[in-house]
């Protein structure tokens, strides 16, 4: 078999990750040909096609080319540790943080995180990527990225999961609604009001297993998968909603919502650290992962949170 680069292998996984041999020169700021080059040179060595191609629609995999691609990620993800470590040798934690995020949470969460993440480690180079539940455990599970910041329901059985904080939902209402004069509410008093539903797949439902838990059936006037549009929609008077962290934005006496702590204690989520259980992780992402777990012991990320009194 013949010996192919790193560098040829991380073009191959750039064609199959992007779908596009294409896309793939484009973001590594290389020639179409070298890529292709790299794909050739792979199959050839391994005797049989790892991509079927088609005209005008890119490139996939083939059933043993996904096995391939398996391997060659590993591969590339190990170099990168190596590379890494031996960097850190005799001196601080240097490197990239491949890191998810929940997209509803990172406006708010991420911002002081690696604010205090780039202070200590000015080495440090962060990769972002965000989606759903489900988006960012497909990332995780995938190699994509080395952590995922999420719910711990939104995890699975290959994750080992480090708390970060409880996230008790709370209600937003509109100014006008005489609601909004008060200093906590019940999901009893929202059940009559119209709902905006922030509409995401795991999140839709724990929103109405809330109410179900109470034997009570919301009526949903809104849905959206924007958590920003839920507060537009909200703030112009169309309904109440729930959210579980508290949007950065806010300020009290200054929003066009309020926001209100639930008092009757419902389902609390938990929100943490996710990654895979049987990865060794780089020098860098073991020291990312403990600063943020000062920030928690420092108390630093209850801001984030809504808290019934």
């Amino acid at each position: 078999m013949r010996n192919l680069t790193l560098k040829q292998l991380r073009y191959v996984e750039g064609a199959d990750r992007l779908g596009s041999i294409t896309n793939a020169a484009e973001e590594m700021n290389i020639s179409q040909s070298s890529i292709t080059a790299a794909i050739n040179m792979l199959e050839d060595s391994l005797g049989h096609d790892v991509f079927i191609r088609t005209p005008a629609k890119g490139i996939r995999t083939t059933a043993t080319g996904r096995e391939a691609m398996t391997l060659i990620r590993r591969f590339i993800y190990q170099s990168r540790q190596f590379e890494e470590e031996l960097s850190s040798l005799g001196g601080e934690a240097m490197g990239t943080v491949r890191l998810g995020c929940y997209a509803t949470a990172a406006p708010s969460f991420l911002p002081a995180v690696l604010q205090a993440i780039s202070e200590k480690f000015p080495g440090a180079s962060i990769q972002l990527f965000e989606g759903n539940l489900s988006r960012v455990m497909e990332f995780l599970e995938d190699g994509d990225i080395d952590l995922a910041f999420t719910y711990e329901d939104g995890t699975s059985n290959y994750c080992q999961f480090t708390p970060l904080f409880k996230a008790p939902p709370y209600a937003i209402v509109s100014l006008n609604d005489p609601l909004a004069q008060k200093e906590s509410t019940s999901l009893e008093e929202l059940i009559d009001l119209p709902m905006v539903l922030l509409d995401l797949p795991h999140t839709q439902e724990y929103f109405l297993r809330l109410f179900q838990s109470r034997k009570l059936t919301p009526t949903i006037a809104h849905s959206s998968r924007s958590s920003e549009i839920v507060r537009a929609l909200v703030s112009q008077g169309y309904g109440f909603s729930i959210l579980n962290i508290r949007p950065v934005e806010y300020r009290e006496g200054y929003s066009n919502y309020r926001i209100l702590p639930i008092c009757n204690q419902p389902e609390t989520p938990t929100f943490g650290i996710a990654t895979l259980a049987s990865v060794n992780q780089p020098r860098m992402v073991r020291s990312f992962i403990e600063s943020c777990l000062d920030l928690r012991d420092q108390g630093r990320l209850k801001a984030l949170t809504v808290v019934p009194k």
